[in-house]
């Protein structure tokens, strides 16, 4: 049986809730299976986008799903759903304008633009209210282990405070449909954070940004990272190739 906040964690997963409303899909995240299992399928299918060529798409045909979704036409299920979840419903009715205006929408846009959103979404909502932090030290050897219970990867936490970069805790979150370590570090004013997750051998941009903030994204051994600030593009990229070193040492 769905559950029954499975439509919120669906907005929750293409970045429509507000800061809010966000929070609260997280909290519902971290103890429901079946929105887990929904969460899954949804990052499988960006990643798999992702890997894909971006070719635009014709003139006819662009108009033809315009036509289609206006008219309100049915449209043919998907063959062999990969799970009994939120898409096994989805074949016909308004379910199948859902599903067309989804692979509108990737067919107009490039699967990266899609994580960088969602990285920048989280970034601007671990500034709002109490969400920045869930262990507050500057301690590499108090976060570190934090991580091993509350998420699925080890992130690098090295402390630059002699170069200027304090680390001050980290959180757990969700982006782009997983789960993800978030290290927070403080620059002067500034909150840099350094998101972390498995590697599924996805392409990464190498660089992203949105709504005044930059991100940097780069591999190194098993993680996918991504440094996201509104600081100096020159500090950003020192603070990225601070981390990369640390990373080599380990």
């Amino acid at each position: 049986m769905a559950c029954d906040e499975s439509l919120k964690t669906q907005a929750y997963l293409d970045g429509e809730l507000d800061a809010a409303d966000a929070l609260k899909a997280e909290a519902h995240l971290e103890h429901c299976a079946e929105c887990q299992a929904l969460a899954a399928d949804h990052a499988e299918l960006k990643e798999a986008m992702a890997g894909a060529s971006y070719h635009r798409a014709p003139a006819a045909l662009r108009a033809k799903i315009s036509d289609m979704l206006d008219a309100g036409t049915n449209v043919v299920p998907l063959k062999t759903p990969r799970k009994s979840s939120f898409w096994l419903g989805a074949g016909s009715g308004a379910g199948g304008m859902a599903i067309a205006a989804v692979l509108a929408f990737l067919v107009f846009m490039p699967a990266n633009n899609a994580m960088v959103a969602d990285l920048a979404d989280a970034h601007v909502r671990s500034l709002m209210g109490e969400h920045l932090i869930d262990v507050a030290s500057s301690d590499h050897h108090t976060v570190k282990p934090w991580f091993a219970g509350h998420s699925d990867v080890s992130p690098p936490t090295e402390d630059f405070k002699a170069d200027g970069f304090t680390l001050v805790g980290g959180r757990a979150d969700y982006v782009h449909g997983t789960r993800a370590a978030v290290v927070v570090y403080r620059h002067g004013a500034h909150v840099i954070n350094l998101f972390a997750w498995a590697d599924r051998n996805t392409r990464l941009p190498a660089t992203g940004s949105r709504d005044g903030y930059r991100m940097v994204f780069w591999k190194q051994k098993d993680l996918d990272l991504a440094a996201v600030s509104d600081v100096d593009p020159a500090e950003l990229d020192r603070f990225v190739d601070l981390v990369k070193k640390s990373q080599s040492r380990e």
